[in-house]
């Protein structure tokens, strides 16, 4: 019953666009079952609760699909308890620690600083859309945008992001 609740309270919030919805991000994404895995995700890293803090967090979140498109095993690899780490990184590279609206963003392509300092993304805003480079080289495309929360706002994005070596503007 409770994620029942919790699903009309988001679906509102999202509607309405109002600060009076009372969900955090966690809230939002424990109550839609297209992210059960992101939210297992952020659970086995520990981060629940700091993504109920206060904020500002923009999260870029990536659907069920965008986890299961990756190489078979990952996911289950990362929620092993020795991969902590591992997966708080991964996790911390899909935030930002400000509110980040998609009026907000700017045009054309811009490097952005996630909670994962040591990396950066290039988010690229045309007429097409927004789209988000990673460290691999490879793009997440914003599905859906500014499902807004009481700490922030929330972009779906359609692949997983990952750290990597490659820069990730051209």
């Amino acid at each position: 019953m409770k994620i029942s609740t919790t699903l009309k309270a988001a679906a509102l919030a999202a509607c309405t666009a109002t600060a009076a919805s009372a969900n955090t991000i966690v809230d939002i994404a424990a109550g839609d079952e297209r992210f059960s895995t992101l939210v297992a995700a952020v659970t086995a890293a520990g981060l629940v609760e700091t993504l109920q803090g206060e904020g500002p967090f923009t999260v870029y979140a990536p659907l069920n699909d965008a986890f299961a498109a990756l190489p078979e095993g990952t996911v289950e690899t990362l929620l092993q308890p020795e991969n902590k780490d591992q997966l708080t990184n991964v996790l911390l590279y899909h935030v930002d620690d400000r509110n980040l609206p998609a009026a907000g963003i700017p045009a054309g392509s811009n490097y952005f600083k996630p909670v994962l300092t040591s990396e950066r993304l290039c988010i690229t805003k045309d007429s097409g859309g927004v789209s988000i480079a990673d460290g691999t080289g490879e793009t997440a495309n914003v599905v859906i945008a500014d499902i807004q929360a009481d700490n922030g706002v929330i972009h779906v994005i359609d692949k997983v992001l990952l750290p990597g070596t490659r820069p990730a503007c051209h």
